[in-house]
């Protein structure tokens, strides 16, 4: 397992990626874990472990604006767990049930994807053979319009009969 991302906490509250050597914010680290990286967040004179409290902050944040994932029920259903003798199944419950969610979602991105590469072959292989129908019509219609022109390369057409000859441009029609 790769190793999570080092994330230092300064005394002054800022924060600082030093794999990409900059200051972060917490929209930042956000994006990082929406991109699937993991971190963990360090008090930069302590060592003290501060993932949870940051983790924290950035869900707090995203539920004040927009459409909130934790509901009120939630939150109080959440709170009632606290210093209850099942807390702990709770919280597998929860990273379980996450973890799964995660897991059908990748399936259905997988399976969207395979179902709009399906659809999608066959029209391209049918739009690359009228293609080269287009081609072969435009260099006999060229021919034949001007039968002393070099007619440009058209691809090589299918063994099978061979097309009518062009009609003559002088006949009545």
């Amino acid at each position: 397992m790769i190793p999570p991302r080092v994330i230092r906490k300064y005394a002054n509250r800022r924060l600082y990626d030093a794999t990409a050597s900059r200051h972060v914010t917490l929209e930042d680290i956000r994006r990082l874990i929406a991109g699937g990286e993991r971190v963990q967040v360090v008090d930069d004179r302590s060592g003290e472990d501060l993932t949870r409290a940051v983790l924290l902050q950035i869900i707090s944040e995203q539920e004040q604006f927009g459409s909130p994932v934790l509901s009120v029920q939630l939150l109080e259903g959440i709170i009632r767990f606290y210093g209850n003798p099942v807390q702990d199944m709770l919280s597998r419950y929860l990273e379980q049930s996450l973890g799964t969610v995660m897991q059908q979602q990748r399936s259905v991105q997988a399976q969207m994807a395979k179902a709009m590469e399906a659809p999608l072959a066959p029209l391209a292989e049918l739009t690359r053979q009228n293609m080269e129908m287009w081609s072969r019509m435009q260099a006999q219609m060229l021919a034949a319009l001007n039968p002393h022109a070099n007619p440009p390369a058209a691809p090589a057409a299918p063994a099978g009969p061979e097309a009518p000859p062009a009609p003559d441009e002088e006949s009545p029609q």
